[in-house]
């Protein structure tokens, strides 16, 4: 790995632990929407999505297109919706719903997601949010990867903390999704989505032992399919090549 994205790793710190002491220190800013005016765009996207890794329910995704100023954003602690509290995510999603010019949220389903897998159900996600957008945007800055769309795009790596369009998205994105996760708790009380919100936490996995899954968890996913060996064993995605390829990782992260 390119030493752009090389932290150091205290002892008995684990990397996924390290990685998230890395992210706090990280300063969110409109500096890649700045750079992108300078060349003459205007209506800049920022994209994003959450429930990548949830074992039930969809995946969701928002574009964000926010004005120049944006100082009371950044003043109000916006950044990457998993490094802030509920509270926080919910005070941010009202402020940044009211100082957008325009927002989309688009959400992919379970079945779907099984059937063309996580990776690019993600990125449907996001073209479909981007789609939806109410006003046309002339670039796109998306938290990590491409989508299938003619406008210009920037990928980001770290977007959602880097950038405040994107994260932008990824509150309006999370905030959304956890709405879902609410309301569909109270049809399956039994699994406790309203706390983990579909991950893979250890009373999710107890529910499954006890009640085994619904129609709306990810039947290709590993610990649900466990329920089903008669279901063909899907395409195996290395999701940390996806996002940071030898291509990425050799440049600057803002292309």
């Amino acid at each position: 790995m390119s030493a752009l994205f090389r932290f150091p790793i205290s002892s008995g710190v684990t990397k996924a632990t390290a990685k998230q002491q890395m992210l706090k220190q990280l300063i969110c800013s409109n500096a890649p929407e700045e750079a992108l005016r300078y060349r003459g765009f205007t209506m800049i996207a920022g994209v994003d999505e959450v429930g990548r890794g949830a074992l039930f329910g969809p995946v969701v995704a928002a574009a964000v297109i926010l004005p120049k100023a944006v100082t009371g954003l950044a003043n109000a602690g916006l950044k990457d919706s998993k490094q802030m509290t509920a509270e926080d995510r919910q005070h941010l999603d009202r402020r940044v719903r009211k100082t957008a010019i325009a927002i989309s949220i688009a959400a992919i389903d379970a079945g779907t997601i099984d059937r063309i897998n996580i990776y690019q159900a993600s990125r449907l996600a996001m073209l479909e949010a981007v789609r939806g957008l109410p006003v046309a945007p002339d670039h796109l800055i998306i938290d990590a990867m491409r989508i299938d769309h003619p406008c210009a795009q920037t990928k980001l790596i770290y977007g959602d903390a880097l950038c405040l369009s994107v994260a932008a998205a990824s509150v309006i994105a999370k905030v959304h999704r956890d709405a879902m996760m609410r309301e569909l708790d109270a049809l399956h009380p039994e699994y406790g989505l309203a706390s983990h919100k579909g991950y893979g936490t250890p009373e999710h996995h107890r529910a499954l032992a006890r009640h085994g899954p619904t129609p709306l968890h990810r039947r290709s996913f590993a610990p649900i399919r466990a329920f089903y060996p008669e279901d063909p064993v899907p395409e195996q995605l290395d999701l940390e090549e996806i996002l940071f390829t030898a291509e990425d990782l050799e440049t600057s992260p803002v292309e």
